[in-house]
């Protein structure tokens, strides 16, 4: 992945555990919806979705933990389902206390707020710094936090390497922004210490009938619907033979490609709950296969789910037909909107990307416990 901006955190021991020795800093989960807003007291464009998150199951409480120094949220941790009943799969809230925190943002009183600290059971108490923290305090609690609740949400053999993922979302030029830049460099030294490695940085791409025309059907392929299970699983296994995609090839790395591609359609193209007749097998005019499209909706909009291109078929631009036709499937079921994301490294699907009028409205990094 590209690499982090080059300024560097003070140093931090990579055996660091207890923080310097000061006011307490209590880490537990959240006790009981009534501490929401202390959880959203830290800013982050997941927070709106909070809410809904949790009454479709996609998150619970326990799954929600904070650092606090004095009622005041320093750090916090939330973890993401895909569906009501799965087990955590993602990292996708971590945040630490700004020290410059924006005028005019008020941090919430009540319950959950100042003074109510001590009171909580199981609360876990670290030390602290007063005052104004520095950077490498702030990274030690937020390797503090993730260590406590990783230990209660994910106990057993396995170490690190059983952790789910993490996923940050991003503005599309943070490394120039001397804030933003900061505090992703902070996230990822706290998120380090604990074990995780960046893996990947992506582009989060958006089309909209009003920013990008639809694109024309293709005068080179023809579409036809997906095709049964094994089908469909076959075709998948063989576009990730050479694959630029990041996360398919460190799956890669420890299972078979028709194994990867079982687990993605069971856990999680079968799921979705758009019409699977939307879905699309590209072929040459003589029928043979060349890649496939899944438009779909997920449970935040309509997306492009995955689109892939035979080896054999590749370097001649076809992944834009097939874009097309996803994107016209889409549009024509009346989308507001479509997301679609790529690594920063996948040049020919970013350019496709770019040609059928999708643009880039944030970036995406990601890290991993896996070795």
């Amino acid at each position: 992945m590209p690499a982090l901006p080059d300024s560097p955190l003070p140093p931090v021991p990579s055996d660091s555990t207890d923080l310097p020795p000061s006011s307490a800093v209590t880490i537990r989960p959240l006790r009981d919806a009534s501490e929401l807003d202390l959880f959203r007291s830290l800013p982050y464009t997941l927070n709106e979705e909070i809410d809904a998150d949790l009454a479709a199951g996609r998150r619970r409480l326990p799954w929600m933990w904070v650092a606090l120094r004095e009622g005041r949220v320093v750090a916090r941790a939330a973890w993401w389902a895909r569906a009501a009943g799965d087990e955590p799969l993602l990292l996708d809230v971590f945040d630490l206390e700004d020290p410059e925190v924006p005028e005019g943002f008020e941090r919430p009183e009540g319950p959950g707020g100042r003074g109510t600290v001590d009171s909580v059971p199981d609360a876990v108490p670290v030390s602290g710094t007063a005052g104004e923290a520095s950077a490498a305090a702030r990274v030690e609690v937020g390797a503090a936090l993730l260590r406590a609740a990783t230990a209660r949400l994910f106990p057993g053999p396995g170490g690190s390497a059983r952790l789910p993922g993490c996923s940050r979302f991003l503005s599309p030029g943070w490394r120039a922004d001397p804030a933003e830049s900061r505090a992703v460099r902070e996230r990822v030294a706290a998120l380090e210490l604990t074990g995780a490695r960046p893996l990947v940085e992506r582009l989060r791409l958006q089309w909209q009938p009003g920013a990008g025309r639809v694109p024309a059907p293709s005068d080179r392929l023809s579409f036809r619907p997906a095709g049964p299970r094994a089908e469909f699983v076959e075709l998948m296994a063989a576009v990730l033979d050479g694959t630029l995609d990041a996360h398919s090839r460190q799956e890669l790395a420890g299972k078979a490609p028709r194994r990867c591609a079982e687990e993605q359609y069971d856990g999680e193209l079968a799921r979705y709950a758009s019409p699977r007749e939307w879905w699309r097998t590209a072929t040459l005019p003589d029928g043979e296969p060349v890649g496939f499209v899944v438009p779909a909706r997920n449970a935040y909009g309509p997306i492009i789910a995955y689109i892939g291109v035979l080896p054999a078929h590749r370097g001649a631009g076809l992944v834009s037909d097939i874009l097309g036709e996803g994107t016209r499937v889409l549009a024509a079921a009346g989308a507001p909107r479509i997301r679609a994301s790529t690594d920063v490294g996948n040049t020919p699907m970013a350019r496709a990307f770019e040609r059928a009028g999708y643009a880039t409205f944030q970036r995406q990094l990601d890290l991993t416990w896996q070795s």
